[in-house]
């Protein structure tokens, strides 16, 4: 599908329902909230404060939404309240979902709102984020997974559209490292050299917490090469209780995965085959029982396998998170096959 019908599907479900979103100001869920204002019988813009937010994070959502014209409000939730949230396991991120999801069926249940919706993508199903996991267990819908929209998508409509967004919304607990409690003096000094930075070289800046480690990923890596400026990012990042300060060079971010990579094969009968290879376990139980949906999957637990025909094309999903489209025309083809798959994959619990 190109963008314009990617859109038309978008609009489509969204029509004329009653529509709560989880609102962070960033990208995904600021489309999500134009287009749903445009088409929604009633939608209602909800942004979760948990506490450990960038401090212009909620300003920026109140901002935008009003340059949308959708209802916003805010919900406050200390979540360094929470113990199982400040111990920071590896399922910390499915914790903090629970709860604001967990938050917003509350807010849709007395308000009487037809579906909860997020601004999961397409681009978010190909990376490690256990937080999905909630969406599942408590029928949150992504609708721009189901239109197919990946992040590049994403931005290239937003700027389309003339529509800015935030480009900071994460928490700053996913800035401290796994196991490493999360606490007010972690969270306090990473904001403050988050906002130290940022006035030097702008957005976006992020600063990681690695075991007293300050790490820098910065856009702009050019404006701190100077002598004079590392030396007093170093001064003060010490001063307020990193022990060694770091600049990664390669810089914020990574480049976005590519949907599909082409593989020479062999089998000159299936020579053209794509394949992807997912950061996370697959639950192929789960994952055999949505692809239902699809067609007639042939599945084994055992193997740890999964196929499934469709279309005249072929897709084996393998537990380790490799995925192998087969039979299919191009890179475009296979691409498709993926967008229509991937909503269907569940991932192995934490």
């Amino acid at each position: 599908m190109n963008l314009e019908q990617k859109m038309e599907k978008l609009k489509e479900y969204l029509k004329d329902k009653k529509v709560l979103i989880g609102f962070s100001g960033g990208a995904d869920s600021t489309l999500l909230a134009k287009i749903a204002n445009d088409v929604c019988k009633e939608t209602l813009a909800i942004t979760i404060d948990n506490g450990v937010l960038p401090p212009d994070c909620i300003g920026n959502a109140k901002e935008i939404t009003s340059k949308i014209g959708i209802p916003h409000e805010v919900i406050k939730e200390d979540f360094l309240e929470n113990e199982a949230f400040k111990s920071n396991q590896p399922n910390r991120c499915f914790i903090c979902k629970s709860i604001m999801y967990s938050k917003l069926q509350d807010a849709a249940e007395k308000r009487g709102f037809d579906i909860i919706a997020d601004g999961t993508n397409i681009s978010d199903l190909l990376e490690d984020r256990p937080g999905i996991m909630v969406n599942y267990e408590k029928n949150i819908v992504s609708p721009l997974v189901y239109a197919g929209f990946t992040a590049d998508d994403v931005r290239k409509t937003l700027e389309k559209l003339d529509i800015s967004y935030s480009k900071s919304t994460t928490c700053f607990a996913t800035r401290i490292s796994r196991y490493n409690e999360i606490t007010p003096k972690k969270i306090n000094r990473i904001s403050y050299a988050e906002s130290l930075i940022k006035n030097i070289v702008g957005d976006p800046v992020r600063v990681r917490d690695d075991n007293d480690i300050a790490r820098i990923e910065v856009g702009n890596i050019d404006k701190l090469l100077n002598k004079g400026t590392l030396n007093h990012l170093n001064s003060e990042l010490k001063a307020v209780g990193f022990k060694r300060v770091a600049l990664d060079i390669s810089g914020y971010g990574e480049p976005e995965k590519e949907l599909v990579i082409y593989t020479p094969c062999k089998d000159e009968k299936n020579k053209i085959m794509f394949e992807t290879e997912l950061p996370y376990g697959i639950d192929i139980k789960n994952t055999c029982a949505e692809l239902e949906g699809l067609g007639s999957p042939k599945c084994s637990e055992e193997m740890g396998i999964a196929m499934l025909e469709t279309g005249g094309r072929n897709i084996t999903i393998f537990r380790t998170g490799k995925i192998v489209a087969r039979r299919v025309i191009d890179k475009e083809d296979a691409e498709e096959l993926l967008t229509e798959i991937l909503p269907s994959i569940r991932r192995q619990s934490i």
